[in-house]
């Protein structure tokens, strides 16, 4: 199994610490709804769940990223794409020490999550069960130290495949 690059480490970190705050706040939520405290309880039952279901989303999402799981990587961007508005928002409604947190962590997780070395490495197959080696089922290639991009991979795939007469 290759070495996780940094960039993907970093993406589950950002996707984990989003995650447990996440979890955090429905907690907190669910409490001050149990005894009473919330203003509208309907509306902070809706909150409780939607915290805690998002936020066990996304650490399900962040400990996929670590193991390599490629359905992991829609999820984390979905989840930052929708944390930046949330941030804007935040901004807008005078909550800066909200807002700017919480939109630097969306910008870098977002980043890391789909730069080329995290791309590259969440694309690979990393099963250690193949009963083939992989390095024996890719086509050989020119000796290149640099990875090949996902297009390199998708033109090479299509290559492969036979063709009708």
């Amino acid at each position: 199994m290759s070495k996780r690059p940094f960039t993907v480490q970093v993406a589950a970190a950002l996707e984990a610490a989003e995650g447990l705050a996440a979890v955090g706040f429905g907690g907190y939520t669910g409490v001050e709804t149990a005894i009473g405290a919330a203003v509208d309880p309907a509306s902070a039952i809706g909150v409780t769940v939607l915290a805690l279901a998002g936020g066990l989303g996304m650490l399900a999402c962040a400990r996929g990223l670590l193991r390599a799981d490629q359905w992991s990587r829609a999820p984390t961007v979905l989840t930052q794409l929708f944390a930046l508005p949330i941030a804007w928002s935040l901004w807008q409604s005078d909550q800066p020490a909200l807002a700017i947190p919480l939109g630097l962590v969306a910008a870098l997780a977002l980043v890391s999550v789909l730069s080329p070395p995290s791309t590259a490495w969440l694309v690979e197959d990393h099963d250690e069960d193949d009963e083939e080696p992989r390095e024996a089922a890719e086509p050989v290639r020119a000796a290149s130290a640099e990875p090949r991009s996902l297009g390199q991979r998708l033109m090479d795939r299509l290559k492969e495949q036979p063709t009708k007469n």
